[in-house]
């Protein structure tokens, strides 16, 4: 929890940085969760109900062409859920302080090396801030209104190895059609590494198309995403940034094609690590090169939809990276919720592998441990510099 005095501060502070961004905050006033400790915000054509475990979304319900409302996230059908099933992988959360993964989980920042906790491939990385990351603790509800909720987190000195205590507030928005993300992180006593992300799981048919039960049947486009990050056999970027050559496995930017398009080709074969096929791939995002511009204004940096649903999502960010994961470790344990799939027996209540989709909006991967990408301005903050800043906005469409 938050003391007065802290979150005093830490609000006066927010809302220089909102005015500064030209963000309103919505009041602080808390309506409260429902029956399963969902907090509920809705707008025109769109609901969703998050959770303070993770600052996460559980729920986000959208007419389809029929009309048919569909749950299209992965989540738990109750909020201590979450808690008690520690398979869950980041589900629909907010990963931090530094999301993806670390490299030999240490990094350097003015001369001085810093290990923090390691958490993955027999303790050679740190994935998503470590065993306790953000996305693994309770957050504060700092606000809740009928179309927005914010949440607030402090991250103490030291946790997890990382130095510097770091406050950050994450605010999510409805409006007509639209989900808007705002995150904000500021370090308060040290410089420190700030990542962060959204790390939603998407089936865009709620596991209700008969003849698909996989996302690869959706149609995907990174518009802006002629390169990306290459990595080596356990996902760790090994410091190259590779072409996605023209109607290759990786090549989504020179037109839209479906995300299983290539799933039986032999270039996708471990394409996402050692022995994985599929996509678990940190995309680029290359829109400078054609002079300033306003990220909501620019175009989509992806844009994918369902064929079965006739749902789109066209994704806007400040962002200048797009980590695409195709669920390929899924394995039909992992149970769907009970407002998703079918209950007649035709079909197991399970993910299967591929059935899901995250997309994540962040920056450079392992920026921190690649001094020559020059991303230190994006990912390292101390006392006094600007804020760490995340904004996106999903737009939601039928298509007809």
């Amino acid at each position: 929890m938050i003391g007065p005095s802290l979150f005093a501060a830490v609000s006066a502070f927010l809302v220089t940085v909102a005015a500064q961004n030209q963000i309103v905050y919505p009041s602080n006033t808390t309506i409260g969760p429902d029956a399963n400790g969902k907090y509920q915000i809705e707008s025109e054509g769109i609901r969703a109900n998050f959770i303070p475990y993770a600052a996460a979304i559980s729920n986000l319900f959208i007419n389809d062409t029929q009309g048919v409302e569909r749950d299209i996230v992965l989540g738990f059908d109750n909020a201590s859920y979450y808690t008690i099933d520690k398979r869950h992988p980041h589900l629909g959360a907010v990963p931090g302080r530094y999301a993806n993964r670390i490299k030999n989980s240490t990094f350097d920042i003015d001369g001085v090396a810093y290990h923090v906790t390691p958490n993955e491939n027999n303790n050679n990385d740190t994935l998503h801030g470590g065993p306790d990351g953000w996305d693994w603790r309770n957050w504060t509800v700092a606000a809740h209104t009928t179309d927005s909720i914010t949440f607030s987190l402090v991250d103490p000195d030291g946790l997890n190895g990382f130095p510097g205590e770091v406050v950050s507030y994450v605010t999510y928005t409805l409006s007509p059609y639209q989900w808007h993300i705002k995150m904000f992180a500021t370090a308060t006593t040290k410089k420190t590494p700030i990542m962060l992300s959204s790390h939603t799981y998407w089936n865009l048919d709620a596991f209700q198309n008969p003849d698909d039960a996989t996302a690869l049947n959706y149609t995907f486009n990174l518009p802006h995403s002629g390169q990306r990050v290459a990595v080596d056999p356990i996902l760790v970027p090994n410091g190259t940034i590779l072409p996605n050559q023209q109607y290759s496995v990786n090549d989504f930017w020179s037109s839209p094609k479906k995300i299983g398009a290539n799933i039986t080709a032999p270039e996708l074969a471990e394409n996402c690590g050692t022995n994985c096929t599929g996509y678990d791939t940190c995309y680029l995002v290359n829109r400078e090169q054609n002079g300033p511009y306003d990220w909501r204004e620019k175009g989509p940096v992806a844009t994918i939809s369902s064929d079965f649903t006739g749902i789109q999502i066209d994704i806007f960010t400040d962002q200048q990276a797009m980590q695409l994961f195709t669920c390929n470790n899924q394995n039909g344990t992992f149970a769907i919720k009970e407002t998703q799939g079918f209950h007649d027996g035709s079909r197991p209540r399970t993910v299967q592998k591929y059935g899901c989709v995250v997309l994540e909006v962040e920056d450079w991967i392992d920026g921190i441990n690649q001094p020559e990408w020059g991303r230190d301005s994006r990912q390292i903050f101390g006392p006094g510099d600007d804020p760490y800043v995340l904004q996106a906005i999903y737009n939601f469409s039928v298509k007809k």
